[in-house]
């Protein structure tokens, strides 16, 4: 069947959203509402035991970072600090009850006995109770301190929480430069909290709908860069790729399998977007879908049993699911005119979805259980939701003014974050899984 006219405007509209100018940058972070009982916190700076000089970096200053971008944690300054303990023996809990602290966490930085890298040596103590909540060692490579400090804010979020932590996580979006025929795109990632952005994979034409692989070795996207869409696999650290596919019309919106062994993926090639799985291992597709209707942007339920995606067989677009061994699709979403780009919490409970009405499109997520939504986001023109890891967070793409620019909000919505590039537009992120 061939591509309707409704099909090619709804296309056009689709490609167009994705014309935009952005400079790649390290992402600055800013919390533009928090909570208002946020938890306060002391990281008292680590005790430095490794050979060489202090990092810029501190990890206290990592990890407080951590925690305050979270908006559930008020870390103390450190000029503040009237005392530096950094063991349990020299803390005087008296102290930090009258500086109205409820927690505090000590610790150093040392060289393992036999071997390079560094010993994350810390505690976290309730002040009021003086209880031990957490007594570790976290070790790490040589080049991988921050990344080691992300794990401890890990280790106290769920401490304190009872949610593990999302800190040691990595996220993609899309960058564009320059205008007309000096445009180029990237494709980006960066830590979670913005830092040691690194292109992956740069074209002069666009690239669109990075996903993460489940081991967040990987990073499946399209690419136009031989003219038509195709679909690669790219190895994250060595850039190895692999193209997945590239036939006739339209390649889009991988996602792979919860185990990593398939693929989903919409595919044109029976005329118009259906959903698709491929086999990692053997290379065989298999149709899903077979409707008249555009389907497309599926995504895997967290147990592998059903694929939601997005369709407008019922006149607007809406989200639906499909067992992924393959059956009848069904309705999921069940108000409003417009739902697309599903996101599945970690729980599988409930879906985020760019949610439109008129010429306004928020994020807004549906709980599967109530048939229910709840609007997260202000915004005018927020899309691309992305789950944190732990389903605390979602990451989106909206715009201030004539620029496009990343944020995130807690699942309760009580929480907003905005991540800025110093210049210029960022688009389509995704949240990657927790790096082990």
């Amino acid at each position: 069947m061939m591509v309707t006219e409704n099909v090619k405007k709804l296309l056009f509209i689709f490609i167009a959203l994705l014309a935009f100018n952005s400079a790649q940058a390290q992402l600055e972070i800013e919390i533009i509402s928090g909570n208002a009982s946020a938890l306060p916190i002391a990281i008292v700076p680590f005790d430095w035991q490794n050979a060489g000089p202090t990092p810029t970096a501190t990890v206290d200053s990592i990890i407080s970072g951590d925690l305050y971008r979270s908006g559930l944690f008020d870390p103390m300054e450190v000029k503040d600090m009237v005392e530096r303990p950094t063991d349990s023996e020299s803390i005087r809990f008296g102290t930090w009850r009258l500086l109205k602290v409820d927690y505090i966490v000590v610790g150093k930085v040392r060289k393992p006995a036999n071997a390079d890298g560094y010993e994350l040596v810390y505690q976290l103590f309730d002040v009021h109770t003086q209880e031990t909540l957490l007594s570790r060692i976290t070790t790490v490579g040589p080049g991988d301190l921050r990344f080691g400090a992300h794990r401890v804010a890990d280790a106290i979020y769920e401490a304190l929480t009872g949610v593990p932590g999302a800190f040691s996580t990595r996220i993609a979006y899309i960058t564009s430069t320059g205008l007309g025929n000096d445009q180029r795109y990237e494709l980006v990632i960066a830590d979670a909290d913005g830092f040691g952005p690194q292109s992956i994979v740069g074209s002069p034409e666009p690239l669109l709908s990075p996903a993460w692989s489940p081991d967040g070795r990987h990073l499946a996207y399209v690419s136009f860069e031989q003219g038509n869409s195709a679909i690669y696999m790219q190895d994250v650290s060595s850039g190895a790729r692999e193209l997945i596919s590239s036939g006739k019309g339209i390649n889009g919106a991988p996602s792979f399998s919860p185990d990593g062994k398939k693929m989903a993926l919409a595919l044109s090639r029976s005329g118009n977007p259906e959903i698709y799985v491929r086999d990692m291992a053997t290379g065989r597709t298999d149709q899903l879908t077979n409707h008249w209707s555009i389907d497309t942007e599926p995504v895997w339920a967290p147990d592998g049993r059903y694929i939601y995606f997005t369709s407008d067989r019922g006149g607007r677009p809406q989200i639906y699911r499909i067992p992924s061994a393959g059956g009848n699709p069904e309705r999921v979403t069940l108000e409003g005119d417009y739902n697309a780009r599903a996101s599945v919490a970690p729980d599988g409970r409930r879906l985020a979805v760019a949610q439109g009405r008129g010429n306004e499109y928020r994020i807004a997520v549906w709980d599967l259980e109530s048939e229910r939504f709840t609007i997260l986001t202000p915004g005018k023109l927020d899309e691309s939701p992305s789950y944190a890891p732990n389903g605390s967070m979602i990451l989106y793409a909206t715009r201030e003014g004539s620029r496009g620019v990343l944020s995130a909000v807690s699942a309760d919505g009580n929480v907003r974050q905005r991540l800025i590039l110093s210049e210029g537009d960022v688009r389509e992120p995704a949240w990657s899984p927790v790096i082990r």
